[in-house]
């Protein structure tokens, strides 16, 4: 990584007081673990079309198909503001490495939003909230996670994942893509990309092979396709069959007993007995013992600053 991450973030994951109680949910890990690497752009939409602090609370709610944000009663329509608030703000989120919304806000929430009733009897969790919507329209290819989902070790690592991987590609376009450097780049990623969709990893080889596309729009499908084939969690199963990839570089320079320890080691990930971060090491040891420049350059190795210790748990 070239640059310190920048990442939107809402105001109230972040610490500021900025709820309609005064309160705050505020994120540890965010603020206190990533934080290390990255900075913040905190936004409250609520805020940010002038609701005061406390306030009454809003929700979505339904009538005749159509969904508005409202108080309870129905009083105090913000939709609107909230929409074109979301729509002038997402169009600056251009440079930013990734986005963290809270969870089950009207405004913020990414998904699984409650919707209510006109009547007030019942809701569906199915709504998406009116700000983070704008930005995720706006934005594709932007990394975006919930707070409360950050708390899964696995949903946490994949966010990272994306978030790092995404700033190394908007370093890649400020410094001017070109065929080169294109395939230089997805030749550093491609087992990250086999460990989370094989077949977005032989989709992307065949993509780069193409001789008649111009080289922006062959830019921007692969970007495209690399970030939706990061969005499938890996799983210790396509982690066990990049591993084994791994391995096979060094067949020739280990003997009997450390291809059996290695083998074992990765048995042991695949059946749940260690963390991911046991073969690796391992790896990494006969990487330093036995140099491959290609496989040094692989970012499936370290996908993310070792700090962050995400790969200690699964």
């Amino acid at each position: 990584m070239e640059k310190q991450l920048t990442i939107g973030i809402s105001a109230c994951v972040m610490g500021e007081q900025v709820r309609f109680d005064r309160g705050h949910k505020k994120s540890n890990f965010c603020v206190e673990q990533l934080g290390e690497f990255a900075s913040f752009k905190p936004v409250c939409p609520e805020v940010g079309i002038g609701l005061p602090i406390p306030r009454p609370t809003i929700r979505q709610i339904i009538r005749d198909n159509i969904i508005t944000v409202s108080r309870p009663d129905g009083s105090g329509d913000v939709t609107d503001a909230l929409k074109e608030f979301g729509q002038k703000a997402a169009k600056q989120y251009d440079k930013l490495s990734g986005f963290v919304f809270c969870a089950k806000s009207p405004s913020c929430g990414m998904e699984r939003v409650k919707i209510y009733h006109h009547h007030g009897k019942g809701s569906e969790s199915t709504g998406v909230g009116v700000f983070a919507e704008q930005v995720m329209l706006a934005n594709p290819l932007l990394p975006c996670e919930e707070n409360g989902r950050l708390n899964d070790p696995v949903i946490k690592e994949n966010f990272i994942t994306r978030i790092f991987t995404y700033q190394k590609w908007l370093d890649l376009k400020e410094a001017g893509i070109t065929k080169h450097n294109l395939i230089a780049f997805h030749s550093e990623h491609k087992y990250l990309v086999m460990s989370h969709h094989v077949e977005s990893y032989r989709e992307l080889g065949r993509l780069l092979a193409r001789a008649d596309m111009a080289l922006d729009d062959q830019a921007d499908a692969y970007i495209s396709g690399l970030m939706t084939a990061l969005k499938h969690k890996a799983t210790r199963r396509s982690h066990t069959n990049t591993l084994q990839h791994l391995q096979g570089y060094f067949k020739k320079q280990l003997d009997a007993a450390k291809r059996k320890e290695l083998t074992e080691q990765i048995a042991d990930y695949r059946d749940g007995v260690t963390p991911l971060l046991v073969p690796l090491t391992l790896i990494k040891h006969y990487l330093m013992e036995y140099p491959n420049e290609y496989l040094a350059k692989q970012t499936y190795l370290n996908p993310h600053p070792q700090a962050l210790r995400l790969r200690y748990g699964y």
